[in-house]
């Protein structure tokens, strides 16, 4: 009877795991089957208009209505062939195309109104990292990438070569095959070549930026040549370059005639720390071919010291480099 019990339990507890098997089996497969949003998406705009958004209005059939330009005034109305003023402060342009459409069918049979909006009224754009006024930046109009870098005051010396536009998609995806949207689903980004675009190889993505566009130009990876060379200062890393330390003497221009090639010092950060590490290296039999070229790691300091007998102040190179007061930035061909 005991026995019989027992088997009686085992059998109900292995029909129950064989059903929640089974139920997140089915939860697992309904997510996986369920679509994801992608940049190719169509999104319809929740932008709400305003007073100064200037509108185009046109309609096939009515030559009143040929891309009609109309600016929201003040008090958030239009001004429309044959009905006189709309109120639209508020609306989308979906919901102005239904509202303009409503009020002029007393007029006229089944009219098919299109609305775009041609210009946004004053909207910010943000605008940060290595460009020289950085911040958020009033934009009115159509601007394009390259307008608002100038109207952020240009790039500064230290950019790298890359620039990161997020977007939120109540404006649409940005129009580029290499966007893509972010982990949220919310936005969509997309990271351009600066350099291709400000020498016209990719004049494409010289796209235009919408409001609350969010434009990131990051810091260059650098390798600093400081002490006794003709060219000091910091030299730009292209995108995936690597540079030893033949290479960035060269970029130096040398060594000048008071350097100590045999004690020179490449100072590196380290790892999870704000703390760089000297390891010393003979640039003269480097030089000669008795040892081998050295590597260098984006934000290395490679230091020259003098033959005279003069001390380096390393804390105050690595100040300089650190505030980029009183040390010159080359950007390497």
């Amino acid at each position: 009877m005991m026995i019989t019990k027992v088997n009686l339990i085992v059998i109900v507890l292995a029909e129950f795991l064989l059903v929640v098997c089974a139920a997140a089996q089915e939860s697992l497969s309904h997510k996986l089957a369920q679509p994801k949003p992608t940049c190719g998406s169509e999104v319809r705009s929740t932008y709400l208009l305003g007073p100064d958004d200037q509108l185009e209005i046109s309609d096939p059939e009515l030559a009143e209505f040929a891309n009609k330009p109309a600016r929201i005034d003040g008090e958030g109305d239009i001004q429309v062939p044959l009905v006189g003023r709309v109120h639209v402060s508020g609306l989308t342009v979906q919901q102005t195309e239904q509202e303009l459409n409503k009020v002029l069918s007393t007029y006229i049979r089944h009219p098919e109104v299109a609305v775009s909006v041609a210009e946004v009224r004053s909207q910010p754009v943000s605008i940060l990292g290595a460009v020289n006024t950085p911040g958020v930046h009033q934009v009115r109009g159509h601007k394009t990438l390259l307008e608002m870098l100038a109207l952020a005051g240009g790039i500064r010396s230290d950019a790298g070569y890359s620039v990161r536009i997020t977007r939120e998609l109540e404006w649409g995806c940005i129009p580029l095959p290499k966007a893509e949207l972010d982990p949220s689903g919310r936005f969509s980004v997309a990271e351009l070549n600066l350099k291709k675009i400000m020498e016209a190889q990719d004049p494409g993505d010289n796209i235009q930026i919408f409001p609350h566009d969010i434009i990131s130009v990051p810091k260059a990876e650098m390798v600093y040549v400081v002490g006794e060379v003709k060219r000091s200062g910091g030299f730009v890393l292209g995108e995936h370059q690597s540079i030893s330390v033949l290479q960035a003497l060269s970029l130096a221009e040398g060594l000048s005639t008071t350097a100590d090639a045999r004690h020179a010092r490449i100072l590196r950060l380290k790892q999870e720390a704000d703390q760089r590490e000297e390891m010393s290296v003979n640039v003269k039999d480097v030089l000669t071919g008795k040892k081998p070229d050295v590597p260098l790691q984006g934000n290395d300091i490679l230091f020259i010291p003098s033959s005279t007998g003069k001390k380096a102040a390393f804390r105050a190179i690595e100040a300089a480099i650190q505030t980029g007061t009183g040390l010159a930035i080359w950007r390497t061909p």
